[in-house]
């Protein structure tokens, strides 16, 4: 079996989306040292290749990352493969409560699963999200409400941020 594949154009940048088993397992920007980092781990969890092609999950994901960006979704309801640490999964799924058009410091994303000196260990767990939009990695900021790293970068940030908080968000 293999991930199957397929590029999505959002209005701020590309995204992979890619499917195993019936389940998303990526949802990533494409570009740079993120995805590149998420290609691996998958591949060396899965024990398997990628292959361009279309199948129900993407189609489902595009969907509703259409209605994601037209402002109408606020929440994802796709199977997804989660494919991480224990650590990361945890920390991936307290992502998922944070809630939309709000933003949460790393240091209190640590307190919320009771890690509240592992604020780096979490910032890393956050940047290995694989499922970027889906698993809201871009609602957290430094302690000071500055935006920090981002794998789709921090324009890409700007936009999702603006756009769940009902400003205009500008395609690029």
């Amino acid at each position: 079996m293999k991930i199957i594949t397929s590029i999505y154009h959002a209005p701020c940048s590309t995204i992979m989306l890619g499917s195993y088993d019936g389940r998303l397992c990526l949802c990533d920007w494409t570009g740079g040292w993120h995805s590149d980092s998420n290609y691996r781990r998958l591949f060396r969890m899965l024990g398997t290749t990628f292959e361009e092609g279309a199948c129900d999950v993407n189609s489902k994901a595009a969907a509703q990352l259409d209605e994601y960006f037209g402002g109408v979704r606020r929440q994802f309801d796709l199977p997804l493969l989660l494919c991480g640490t224990p650590f990361q999964k945890e920390v991936w799924t307290a992502l998922r409560h944070v809630g939309y058009g709000s933003t949460m410091s790393y240091a209190r994303l640590a307190a919320t699963i009771d890690r509240s000196k592992a604020v780096r260990a979490v910032a890393n767990a956050v940047g290995a999200n694989p499922m970027s939009v889906i698993i809201p990695c871009h609602r957290i900021t430094g302690s000071d409400n500055s935006l920090t790293g981002y794998g789709g970068g921090l324009d890409v940030k700007r936009y999702l941020l603006a756009l769940e908080q009902g400003c205009r968000a500008e395609p690029f």
